[in-house]
């Protein structure tokens, strides 16, 4: 299974963003169109493989009836969230979509999101953030970055990143307080939702935008992440 973020424009909520370059958050939503495109390729090549796709789909504005910060909500796999960001909403809709692709017990989950601005201080514009809970998936994600040049690199997503976002007032919380490790804490708050299965999330939020000349991108969207995932998805197939 493959999932998306697909946030269609993200102002932050009650959480608002800076104006600077808020027009570009129309590409927060990169995940969800790279797993179109994943669809479009998979079905184009005839991989021999049962692919199942979610696309969770937003838009984060404030009004009336925002969520606040402060809000207690309940995910689809019964754990609660305290919210204490309105604009840490990536990880609130792939937490629904990651527990619905996970029922359907599949051999493995990558996500694909436009997650945190950290992961372009860790590692720029060159690859992308990579956290998994299993080595083996991993390792077909790293042999693919490589062979694709959509490089990626493996942080870790140890059991005290978990500690970080756990609540006092529900289950889990969608951010650290301290500020510290991010991108990983956003990985560990996905984690949550995968249950036991084999699951890997792809930060591709310093790579999803071309801003300056590039050798075969046009200025826009990129679509980095969709080589690959299509690259990830026929190895795992041939070793079926």
């Amino acid at each position: 299974a493959i999932v998306g973020k697909g946030v269609t424009f993200d102002s932050g909520g009650i959480s608002i963003k800076p104006a600077l370059n808020m027009h570009e958050m129309k590409y927060d939503k990169t995940g969800a169109v790279n797993v179109l495109g994943v669809f479009k390729a998979v079905a184009e090549l005839k991989l021999p493989i049962r692919l199942v796709g979610v696309m969770p789909l937003v838009e984060n504005l404030p009004s009336g009836s925002a969520q606040k910060p402060g809000d207690i909500v309940t995910a689809y796999n019964g754990k609660t969230i305290e919210v204490l960001n309105t604009d840490a909403e990536g990880r609130m809709i792939l937490a629904d979509a990651l527990s619905y692709a996970a029922e359907d017990k599949p051999d493995c989950i990558i996500d694909m999101a436009t997650l945190t601005g950290a992961i372009a201080i860790c590692l720029g514009k060159h690859a992308i953030g990579l956290l998994s809970n299993d080595d083996a998936l991993a390792k077909a994600l790293i042999e693919a970055g490589e062979e694709t040049h959509e490089r990626v690199w493996k942080l870790p997503l140890w059991a005290e990143y978990g500690e970080m976002i756990k609540s006092d007032f529900a289950d889990i919380k969608n951010i650290s307080e301290t500020g510290e490790a991010s991108s990983i804490t956003a990985a560990a708050f996905l984690k949550e939702f995968v249950g036991e299965t084999k699951w890997a999330h792809l930060d591709i939020a310093a790579v999803d935008l071309v801003k300056t000349p590039h050798p075969y991108m046009d200025k826009g969207a990129s679509g980095i992440g969709v080589r690959l995932v299509i690259e990830t998805l026929s190895r795992l197939a041939k070793k079926k």
